[in-house]
């Protein structure tokens, strides 16, 4: 894959999604369209540090290809780190930051003619959030997809209310939220025992997992238990 050029990215627009995660939208002015595949990500060029590759930040792009200049990302607050800290407290309506993307393999091959497995911590929910929407958008032809999401608690579970809207709509997408540090009416615990249960009748199955690297490290090993190969498991490694 070629590497993308180095662009320029506005800010439009900007929510809090929890109280420590916001929505970004941004605008890149020279493109009539900003293509790319769900599952991708950007890389900033922050200004704070004086070497080059201090200062690179990914994300994986949280919204699907509409046909616009327009990509979103969701970030989450790290106070140890500097990139986080200077998209929440300088980054505003208007800000240009440098940006190379698309980037990245991380996405679904068609046909889609096995059951999908989509597991993810945190913000590591973004590239599947856009390859459901493509997916339901353009009318591919699918099996059950399955959206595993852990967090702590009930107030950091990310698009709720809009997973749950979509399940309307796609009767074969399921959403499984599972929360490791909050009573609730649905799944408690990680997220591993989550697939494990819907993995009983071991179906043929793809696993993409995105997030955290234990989680993603234990998942793999519980996931080639259950019997599945390792060319089954497709990852994304945040942090």
């Amino acid at each position: 894959m070629a590497l993308q050029p180095w662009r320029i990215a506005t800010v439009i627009k900007i929510e809090d999604e929890t109280s420590d995660t916001r929505r970004f939208w941004f605008k890149v002015p020279e493109l009539e369209s900003f293509d790319f595949k769900p599952g991708q990500f950007v890389t900033f060029d922050l200004p704070i540090h004086e070497k080059p590759n201090k200062r690179w930040r990914s994300y994986s792009i949280a919204s699907w290809p509409d046909g616009t200049n327009v990509f979103e990302l969701v970030i989450v607050l790290d106070r140890r780190g500097a990139g986080t800290p200077y998209l929440f407290d300088d980054v505003q309506v208007g800000s240009e930051i440098s940006f190379r993307g698309p980037q990245g393999v991380f996405n679904y091959h068609e046909p889609l003619d096995k059951d999908i497995f989509m597991i993810c911590t945190g913000t590591g929910i973004a590239p599947f959030r856009s390859m459901i929407h493509h997916i339901y958008n353009n009318k591919v032809a699918h099996k059950n997809i399955h959206l595993v999401f852990g967090c702590r608690n009930k107030e950091s579970l990310l698009y709720y209310n809009e997973f749950r809207e979509l399940e309307k709509l796609m009767p074969s997408f399921k959403y499984h939220p599972t929360l490791s540090r909050e009573e609730w009416e649905g799944h408690k615990g990680y997220v591993h025992a989550v697939y494990e249960e819907l993995c009983t009748e071991r179906q043929h199955a793809n696993f993409f997992l995105c997030g955290w690297k234990g989680m993603i490290d234990e998942a793999k090993t519980k996931i080639v238990e259950m019997g599945y190969e390792k060319k089954d498991i497709h990852l994304e490694i945040y942090g």
